[in-house]
């Protein structure tokens, strides 16, 4: 729907939208890529070994870590700086004086945020299962991992490579760049190096960098040859450009200027096909013609296999954690003509794709 409206200046760009997209194929006339979410974060518990390990043997092609800094300028893999919910951190006594509150990016948060340990500390805290609710079977690995390191995670896929001969990419997101440069703590310079050191350091390299702001990404793109992606949201605008909205990002306009800068664009996936007032999945918006007609792929977020997550007539029934057709969902994506999705389910991801 957003979408929609913003496309309503762009002409021929949008005429038929909705029928017409459908057949649009990807930019570079591969099949689409399936990046793990956060490694297979629907079987084992998000951003730990385990759940990039099990992502690598579904077949995924990326494995995505989103990238935060200890105290001592480490990045590890969180989905957010604060890790009262994906750790063990309110448990122990000896952290309990390190409850806190801040606002970040505008926002409030209360809890325990990684900035404020160091490595050595960090690593004595153990993973949980992010979404208990929805996914109990995870919950049986509570406490038996570790927060990994992005180095640990580059050490993963070096492994993996030697062992089978087979290249799996990486897709790191900055979280908060903007906040954590505010602390004195840099994403670009250890992100980099590292990238560098295990062999993504290039345009034909299997790597994206991503990050929701805007000027984190333009520094990059005068530091590096890796191609860069700007995550868009359906709501809301970059946490570093008062200034912008997503949707004026997504005009004509707005995607000339993104491709400036970076390669792609990462939309909330109700942006390539919206939904209806009860939840049906709609029609393709146009956003990926006008993508690609700009240079630039699209890899949507996120695609997950409980009902919860599914559009309505996807879902298998009323109970949210039960798993729908989410093979059928990625395959209306897929003839959008997405270059690739991310997926909390790479295995089924990659099968939908496939056929």
């Amino acid at each position: 729907m957003i979408f929609a409206l913003v496309l309503a200046g762009c002409g021929a760009l949008n005429e038929q939208a909705g029928e017409a997209s459908v057949n649009v194929k990807t930019l570079t006339g591969v099949q689409p890529v399936i990046i793990a979410h956060r490694g297979a974060s629907g079987e084992r518990p998000e951003h730990t070994l385990a759940a990039y390990q099990l992502a690598i043997e579904q077949g995924a092609d990326f494995i995505e870590p989103d990238l935060v800094l200890t105290r001592d300028g480490v990045l590890v893999a969180r989905h957010e700086n604060e890790i009262s919910e994906t750790t063990d951190v309110a448990d122990r006594q000896e952290f309990a004086a390190r409850k806190a509150s801040k606002t970040i990016d505008g926002q409030e948060y209360s809890g325990w945020f990684i900035e404020d340990f160091t490595l050595a500390e960090l690593k004595t805290l153990r993973a949980r299962e992010r979404l208990p609710e929805l996914r109990a079977g995870n919950m049986q690995y509570d406490g038996q991992f570790e927060i990994p390191t992005f180095e640990e995670i580059l050490q993963l896929l070096q492994k993996h490579e030697k062992k089978s001969g087979k290249r799996i990419g990486v897709y790191p997101e900055t979280k908060h760049p903007g906040y954590f440069a505010t602390l004195g703590l840099d994403h670009d310079e250890p992100m980099l190096k590292l990238l560098s050191q295990y062999g993504y350091g290039g345009k034909e390299d299997p790597v994206f960098i991503q990050s929701f702001e805007v000027g984190n990404l333009k520094a990059l793109d005068g530091k590096t040859e890796i191609r860069l992606v700007q995550l868009v949201g359906s709501e809301g605008g970059p946490p570093d450009r008062a200034d912008r909205s997503f949707a004026s990002m997504l005009t004509e306009d707005g995607l000339t200027e993104i491709a400036t800068y970076a390669d792609g664009i990462g939309p909330s996936k109700d942006l390539v096909i919206d939904r209806n007032a009860v939840g049906f999945l709609g029609k393709p918006t146009g956003l990926v013609a006008a993508a690609h007609k700009a240079g630039l792929l699209v890899h949507p977020w996120t695609f997950r296999r409980e009902n919860h997550f599914l559009p309505t007539d996807f879902k298998s029934g009323i109970d949210p954690r039960e798993p729908g057709d989410l093979a059928g969902e990625i395959r209306a994506y897929v003839a959008a003509g997405v270059d690739g999705l991310f997926s909390d389910n790479p295995a089924q991801a990659l099968s939908a794709v496939q056929q």
